[in-house]
């Protein structure tokens, strides 16, 4: 699964808009939209979203299968 098919799933399961989340972690609505479509974020916006979803980095990229890998 790739990054964008876990963002868009992490937030379709917490029934939100794009908006809604971009609002949340801090980033522009565009921004958001492109990682859905297959972008990729800056690091710090990759920790943001890791932490809104409370998810790994690692799951995020798709580096294990675990969501809570690696998180202390």
């Amino acid at each position: 699964m790739e990054f964008s098919d876990r963002v868009r799933m992490l937030r379709r399961e917490l029934h939100m808009s794009q908006i809604a989340v971009a609002a949340e972690i801090g980033i522009s609505f565009r921004g958001y939209q492109d990682m859905e479509l297959g972008g990729y974020p800056r690091y710090e916006k990759l920790l943001r979203i890791a932490d809104y979803y409370d998810v790994s980095v690692d799951w995020l990229m798709g580096r294990t299968e675990n969501r809570s890998a690696h998180r202390s």
